[in-house]
Formats: structure tokens, C-alpha cells, sequence
């Protein structure tokens, strides 16, 4: 009897969750900020001692600029313009349209609190994060003289260039802006260069914590983003007042959290785009909420291909969503309403010219769509212009107003200095060659669950699995990197994590922010993060990542580059190996990645590298990574803006295997996800290089000789809302772009799975979602422009 109680007692303990526990150094928990009311923001003041590690002159190079420093007075009075660009710019950093990319210089760019006058834009280099002070978020003033593009301009049109911009704005990647008031009110009302942001941009980038303020007169043409192109991205907590648009913006995907617009003109007015989310929206005493270019059927005459809106609370506006054409009785852009609440709204959905196609007032909105609808095995569509399919959302995904739960990057701004402790006073290099790995092992024993452990920049090597405690709160520095390194990565039959967030059934605060994970190849064992730990009880995004990425090969320091790893396959497949799984969430865990990754309450973007961002900027390569996503967590999981592809959003890039897959997942809220297929596929065909796993949960059945995009098996309440799933190349031509075949299927649910998709874009393959992996919705009969569209598709 006695051994068999300590065998029930063995097997009852290792099902325990084991809560956080406090550092050796910590005699109480972190608890509340400690800054007094007249500190200013603790990034202002923290010891800048960050580096980047491979730039020429690693020792010289300047990471931190605080503009004032370099002359910026923030008076109101003085022209700050040149000031503050000489902050962003010094240094031999990528710009000017003679750079195409770059990670070797990265800046972080500072504003104390203050008025800065620009009579001109601000000019946001490539790898820039231009913050502004949290506890009080300087202004931007736009002169009343002010000339150009906008306040902030993330990509320069070359004056006399016939329209050639500095960077190429599919792969204008990592940049952010947050903590400002951008004030354009005293530009002439008429002026259209009253503009706060001109934000052309890709993936891994974000707009957060910014109020737009611009002129209510009735003639205005102020607006607060303009956004013609690109291939994002993510944007949060936003407020705009007046302007004749809040967003004018063309993008071929985004995704859109928290903003408020209040007395403008139009909302949003979206001009094209293959496939946009906006989650919870807030617009008040406009003309229009929504303003929607469409009918553009084909890549030259591209509109708004697919709009999905959930959570808005709309009032004192007379139309929410306007068309600019009619359907007719068939898909010519696709609309999704979700949980919409109208107040005094007399038109929910219309069309220019004052057709009303559904009819507001005071309102809710609960699931409405515009375009074709499908259920489970059935391929024929029904075009519907009304209800469509209500998801299931797990109660543990909402807050308290029943709204997809939302939470901010965390920027602890009522911290004091004191709060936090710096890897570099203690023992961690971050130089991309010293292995640091016992040295952030013993600060995270140290100080985690009493100090906010901040990461300088640097690139911080670990040859063995690196651990972050449950309790911990770690920010970096310009995208800190993580890197693993060595033998302990290198076996693809005994895969280990470079980096466990969390020990294994371990519960307690976890919130990391602008960090990137990475590798120094060739790896074939990385599991590059493993996301073990689970939110404390009744803390919805208690566990989560923001603004952090995982990003393989391609940049300096990686040894996954053009020199070993070229296109043309030279490199072979052995020197060439990335990672075994980029991310993976395990059954006990919970998360919310924001932002650019793929992982549950995220800003996070999970990318192999399609070309060098430290060479020529478009040279291609031809890395492996065996897998984008694995979620076996029974949830919650938020991931909002990710992606994978070889860029990111949420996006998940240019895995072997898969993107995504879902395996005996739970609780996921997942908007918008944006991936892309291999691009050397199907030459090898998947799984080639690696092999099928099946401790893994790995798919076994693969159409077309591709990787899937997105793979869901034995899984409940998944609601995707926004995809933009695409498949570009075959063996790095795009000749089958032309007839849609560069992959046969792109989407597999089994049909025991739980799941609604909504507002789903592919490009380049023939079935966009299939059932026990066959084929059912053709893209053929979903043409939206460049891409395709499935409005909605559930098993019944």
C-alpha cells in the first residue's frame, strides 16, 4: 500500500500547477509602480548601455538617442525638426533609398515630455521605435507652415524619383511608434498635408498609445494615418478627433485593436486591401464609420477585398459601413459585422448614392455578412447580403462587456527605475558571441516576481534551454534578441527548447515585450519558444507577448544568410536548417500575443527568413524550418496580428510542415493571421527536409506537396476572424500565380473540430478550405480582386 500511495501521490503532482515564485533577491512581490507624480517616464532615466552587436562598430554605435540630446528643445516654440531627425538619423543608419534593409543599426528614438514644433516630416528610419514619454505623451505640433507628406513619414517618396520610395513597402519591417499626440490643428483646415502619419509599412511594425488631433471644420481634409500600400501589420489604442478621415488607409492586410474616432468626417476610409480586421472600434459623431471602395474584381482595378469588424460600438453617426458599389447579387467585396451596437444610426450598411442594404437605429448587430457563405462539406456558396453563422465565443476569450478580451502593451509607466534591473549590470553580455546563458539563468533566479527585468539591447546567445520564471516581467530595448546557439539545437530527432517560457505547469504573470527569439544556424533541434505558463487565476492576459517576434535566418549573426543559404539550394539542406518548431504552446498553458508572432495574446510575428535583410535586401534564400505554430493549449489563446510566413504579422512565414496547427486545442481567439507557403515548395515537397513527427501531433496528409497554412484537428471553439493565407511561389517561380495552382489546398479541419472562419483571403491555391483534407471551397467561385474571399464557413 505504501508504494502504491506515493506512485498516486507521483502521478497526482505532476499534474500540479506550480504557482510563481519570488526571486532569492526578493523579499515581496513587485506589486504597484513607485514613481512619484513628478518622475518622468523610468526609460528616460534607466542606465542606456544596449548595443548592437553587429554593427561595424558595436562599441560606438549609439542604440538610445533621447532627442534632446541631439538639440530638441520641446517648448512649443522652437522648430524641433532638424533636431529631432538628426536624433533619428545619426549614426550610418538605413535610409535616404540607398538601403534597402537593415538590423545592424537599430535606434530607439526618445521624447521627454514636451511640445515639439516640426514644420516638416519626422522621418522614421528603417528599425526605428520612436517613444514618447508613457506618463505624459509629448506632443507633436505641426506647424502652421508645416510642408510634407505628414508628421511622421515611415517611407519617403524620392523627390524627382517617379514615384520610388526609400524602402520597398512589402518589406518596410520593424518600426514603432507609441506614446504621442500628434496635433496637425494648426495646419490650414483645407491642407491635405495636415497628415499625422504616413504609415507605408510591412510586418513586425506597430502604432500604439496615440491621439490624432485635427481641425472639426466642415471643409477639412486633415487626417490622421494615410496609408497607400504595404503588406502589415498592426495598430492599437488609438484615438482621432476631427479630420476629414481618421484612417485613409490601402494595405494588403492589418489588424486593428482599440480606436476611438470621434467627430471626423469618416472613420476609416479604406481605398484596397486582400483582408483587414478591426476589433473593437468606437466611432462617435461621424458622418461615416466605415467608407469602402469596392467592386474591383480583378489585381489591376483592386479595391476592398475583405472587411471583418468585430465588437464596435457606434453612436450619432448616420452610416456605419458604406460601399462605394453596389453587390448586385454577387461577391465584389466581402463585409463582416460581429456584435456591432448602434446607437442612433440610421444606416448599418449602405451603398453611395443612399441605397441601404440593412437598415440601423439603436441597434446590435450580432452576425451579419456581405458575400459567400459556405457549411462544412458542402462546396456551393450562398451569397448572402445578412445573417450568417453566430460563433461560439468561449466566455474565458471576453471581458466584461462581452467583447474579445484586449489588453495593452504593457510600458509600466508608474514605475520607478528602481523597479527594474538591467541583464547587463549583471553579468549578461548581449555581444552575439558570448554565451550568456548562466548568466540570465541566475538574473531570472534572482529577480524575477520582484523586479522588472529589462533587457539592453544586445543579442544575447544561450547554448542550452533558457527558462523564464512564471512571474516574470521582461521588456527589451529595440528588440532585444534571444538567440540559441550550439549542439543542444542540433538534433532534429530530440528537439529542445531554446527558450521556455515558464517551467512546465507552472502558473503566474508573464509579460514580455519587444524581444526577438531567434537562432544561429544551423539548428534543426530548436524549438525556439516553448510557452508553458498559464495566466493567474481571473487575470485574462496575465500570461502574454507584445511587439516581440520570432525571426530565423536572414539578418546578421544568424549564419542563415545569403553567403551560406542562397536560393539557388548551394547551401544544401543541412547547413540550412533554422528551426524544428518556432513556437509552441502546450497544453496547460494560456496566452495572448499582440502584434506580430503567433501566439495567444500577441503583437508577435513568426518568420523564416525569404531573403537577407542584411544583404541587398531582396537577394531570396532557402531556409528550413520544420513548423510555424503548434497550439495544444485548452486556452484562452488571443492572437491578434500574427502571422507566419518568411515576414510576419500575427503572421507565421514559410515553415515546412505548417503555419498553424491546432491540435486538441480549446478557446482561441485568432485575428487576423497572415501566412505564406515556402517558397522553394514543392522542390523538396513537405515534410522534406525534416520528417513527420508524431510526438508532435504532426499532420500526416499533405495536398499538393505544401505546407498547410492553417491545420485544426480534434479542436473546439476556434473563431478566426481574418486570414490572409497566401501561396506565392512554386520552386521560386510564380507562373502558377496565374492559374491559382501554386498549392492544391491551403486550410484542413477535420470535421470533429468546433470552428468558424470568417473573412478568409488566399492567394495562388485552388482550395481555400477543405474538410478531412479534401477539397470543398474552391477560390474560383471567391474572386475578390488579387486574392480570393470566403465570407464565412462553419460545419453546419
Amino acid at each position: 500500500m505504501p508504494s502504491m500511495l506515493l506512485t498516486v501521490l507521483g502521478v497526482l503532482l505532476s499534474f500540479t500547477t506550480l504557482v510563481s515564485s519570488l526571486g532569492t533577491s526578493c523579499s515581496a512581490p513587485l506589486g504597484a509602480g513607485t514613481a512619484a507624480p513628478s518622475d518622468p517616464f523610468w526609460m528616460q532615466n534607466i542606465k542606456h548601455q544596449g548595443t548592437a552587436a553587429f554593427n561595424s562598430n558595436p562599441s560606438g554605435y549609439q542604440v538610445f538617442r533621447n532627442v534632446k540630446d541631439f538639440g530638441a528643445k520641446g517648448d512649443g516654440v522652437t522648430d524641433d525638426t532638424a533636431a529631432i531627425n538628426n536624433a533619428i538619423s545619426s549614426g550610418g543608419r538605413c535610409g535616404g533609398g540607398s538601403c534597402a534593409s537593415s538590423t545592424v543599426s537599430p535606434a530607439v528614438v526618445f521624447f521627454p515630455q514636451g511640445t515639439y514644433l516640426v514644420s516638416s516630416p519626422l522621418i522614421a528610419y528603417y528599425y526605428t521605435q520612436l517613444i514618447g514619454d508613457a506618463r505624459k505623451p509629448p506632443t507633436l505640433l505641426a506647424s502652421p507652415s508645416f510642408v510634407g507628406m505628414a508628421v511622421i513619414d515611415a517611407d519617403p517618396y524620392i523627390p524627382g524619383g517617379g514615384g520610388a520610395q526609400w524602402y520597398t513597402n512589402q518589406n518596410n519591417f520593424f518600426r514603432s511608434v507609441r506614446n504621442f499626440v500628434i496635433d496637425v490643428r494648426q495646419v490650414p483646415a483645407t491642407d491635405s498635408q495636415g497628415t499625422g502619419i504616413h504609415w507605408q509599412v510591412a510586418q513586425a511594425t506597430s502604432l500604439m498609445n496615440i491621439v490624432f488631433e485635427m481641425s472639426t471644420a466642415a471643409n477639412t481634409a486633415h487626417q490622421g494615418i494615410w496609408m497607400e500600400n504595404g503588406s502589415g501589420g498592426f495598430m492599437g489604442d488609438l484615438i482621432f478627433n476631427g479630420g476629414k478621415f481618421g484612417m485613409w488607409v490601402g494595405n494588403q492586410q492589418f489588424t486593428v485593436r482599440n480606436i476611438t474616432v470621434n467627430n471626423a468626417n469618416t472613420a476609416v476610409f479604406g481605398v484596397w486591401n486582400w483582408g483587414w480586421t478591426f476589433q473593437g472600434v468606437n466611432i462617435n459623431n461621424c458622418q461615416v464609420g466605415f467608407d469602402l471602395t469596392s467592386g474591383g474584381l480583378t489585381e489591376s482595378d483592386q479595391t476592398v477585398g475583405a472587411e471583418a469588424i468585430i465588437d464596435a460600438v457606434v453612436s450619432n453617426t448616420p452610416i456605419f459601413v458604406r460601399s462605394s458599389q453596389a453587390s448586385n447579387g454577387k461577391l465584389a467585396g466581402s463585409v463582416v459585422i460581429n456584435n456591432a451596437k448602434l446607437t442612433n444610426v440610421p444606416t448599418a450598411v449602405g451603398v453611395v448614392g443612399g441605397a441601404t442594404v440593412l437598415a440601423g437605429g439603436t441597434t446590435t448587430i450580432a452576425s451579419w455578412g456581405q458575400g459567400n457563405v459556405y457549411k462544412g462539406t458542402n462546396g456551393a456558396s450562398t451569397f448572402t447580403q445578412g445573417t450568417i453563422p453566430t460563433p461560439n465565443k468561449a466566455s474565458s476569450l471576453l471581458d466584461s462587456a462581452g467583447h474579445i478580451f484586449g489588453k495593452m502593451h504593457p510600458q509600466y509607466a508608474d514605475y520607478a527605475v528602481s523597479q527594474f534591473v538591467s541583464v547587463k549590470d549583471n553579468g549578461a553580455k548581449g555581444d552575439g558571441h558570448t554565451d550568456d546563458t548562466a548568466a540570465l539563468n541566475a538574473i531570472f533566479a534572482q529577480f524575477s516576481g520582484c523586479k522588472i527585468i529589462f533587457f539592453d539591447a544586445g543579442t544575447y546567445i544561450v547554448t542550452k534551454t533558457l527558462t523564464i520564471p512564471a512571474g516574470t516581467q521582461l521588456v527589451g530595448e529595440g528588440w532585444s534578441v534571444i538567440a540559441g546557439s550550439g549542439a543542444a539545437f542540433q538534433n532534429v530527432n530530440s528537439p529542445e527548447p531554446v527558450v521556455q517560457v515558464g517551467a512546465a505547469n507552472s502558473q503566474g504573470i508573464m509579460e514580455i515585450s519587444d524581444i526577438i527569439f531567434s537562432t544561429v544556424g544551423p539548428t534543426p533541434g530548436a524549438i525556439v519558444v516553448e510557452w508553458n505558463v498559464k495566466q493567474p487565476a481571473g487575470q485574462n492576459g496575465g500570461a502574454g507577448m507584445w511587439d516581440s517576434h520570432i525571426r530565423l535566418g536572414g539578418a546578421a549573426g544568424t549564419n542563415l544568410e545569403s553567403a551560406q543559404c542562397p536560393s539557388s539550394g548551394s547551401g544544401g539542406t543541412t547547413a540550412c536548417f533554422a528551426s524544428f518548431l518556432a513556437l509552441y504552446l502546450t497544453t496547460g498553458s494560456t496566452a495572448y500575443l499582440e502584434g506580430n508572432l503567433a501566439l495567444s495574446l500577441m503583437r508577435t510575428w513568426v518568420w523564416l527568413a525569404d531573403h537577407d535583410l542584411d544583404g541587398d535586401g531582396v537577394s531570396q534564400l532557402e531556409l528550413f524550418s520544420g513548423r510555424g505554430i503548434l497550439s495544444e493549449s485548452a486556452g484562452p489563446v488571443w492572437m491578434i496580428g500574427t502571422g507566419m510566413i518568411n515576414k510576419m504579422l500575427m503572421s507565421a512565414e514559410h515553415h515546412a510542415l505548417y503555419q498553424y496547427s491546432l491540435v486538441n486545442a480549446q478557446n482561441h481567439y485568432m485575428g487576423l493571421i497572415q501566412t505564406e507557403t515556402p517558397y522553394y515548395q514543392p522542390s523538396p515537397a513537405v515534410p522534406s527536409p525534416f520528417s513527420v513527427n508524431s510526438a508532435f501531433n504532426d499532420p500526416t496528409t499533405f495536398a499538393g506537396s505544401s505546407a498547410w497554412a492553417l491545420h485544426v484537428s480534434t479542436s473546439s471553439n476556434i473563431l478566426v476572424f481574418g486570414a490572409g493565407l497566401y501561396s506565392f511561389f512554386q520552386s521560386f517561380g510564380q507562373n502558377c500565380l496565374d492559374t491559382s495552382n501554386c498549392q492544391s489546398q491551403i486550410i484542413n479541419v477535420d470535421s470533429t473540430s468546433s470552428i468558424n472562419l470568417y473573412s478568409v483571403s488566399t492567394v495562388g491555391t485552388t482550395f481555400q478550405i477543405s474538410v478531412n483534407n479534401n477539397g470543398i471551397v474552391n477560390e474560383s467561385g471567391n474572386v475578390d480582386g488579387f486574392a480570393s474571399t470566403t465570407t464565412s464557413w462553419s460545419q453546419s
